[in-house]
């Protein structure tokens, strides 16, 4: 398929509502290798947590999703927990586009710091985050955060925080696609 032919229209970001919560779990479902949550927990990222999450729809479809949330103890620090986009809409930095886009919401007026984890072998998410920090102007630090045997009991993959930062998110985010 032709790159143009997959994605029609420029994509629209909005903060999700409630009716969006199922919907955006069968998105995570369709892009494997992500870690699937209930359907009730995408429900409560769509309402409790709408001011830092982000639906990315084209044409009236949800073809993108980021949650998200300010790290209670750390009211400088978004957490970024899931990112995920639909096969038809990869291949536009869309994933950067909407961490960029919740980055210049009014509720992330005071955030300097990212946070997410991602596993060694999810290449993908490294080059987002990777790209991301460029356009800030900053730096990754990468730690240990949650292993397999101690987190996991053995069934799931090393999880590395990533920490992206400072920066300021009243700084012109740099882009490449001008």
């Amino acid at each position: 398929m032709d790159k143009n032919d997959s994605m029609k229209g420029q994509p629209e970001f909005r903060c999700p509502k409630a009716e969006d919560g199922y919907p955006v779990h069968q998105l995570i479902a369709a892009c494997p290798p992500l870690d699937t949550n209930s359907a009730y927990c995408n429900l409560l990222q769509c309402s409790h947590f709408a001011e830092t999450c982000v639906i990315a729809e084209i044409d009236g479809d949800i073809v993108g999703w980021v949650s998200a949330y300010i790290e209670p103890t750390q009211p400088d620090t978004l957490f970024i927990w899931q990112m995920a986009v639909s096969e038809k809409a990869r291949g536009y930095s869309l994933a950067r586009k909407m961490l960029e886009h919740l980055l210049a919401r009014e509720v992330c007026s005071k955030v300097c710091y990212i946070e997410t984890t991602i596993t060694a072998d999810n290449a993908a998410s490294r080059r987002v985050f990777k790209r991301l920090a460029e356009n800030l102007g900053t730096q990754i630090v990468e730690s240990e955060f949650f292993t397999k045997e101690k987190h996991f009991g053995g069934q799931h993959s090393d999880e590395f925080l990533f920490r992206i930062g400072p920066f300021s998110v009243n700084t012109q985010i740099k882009t490449n696609e001008e």
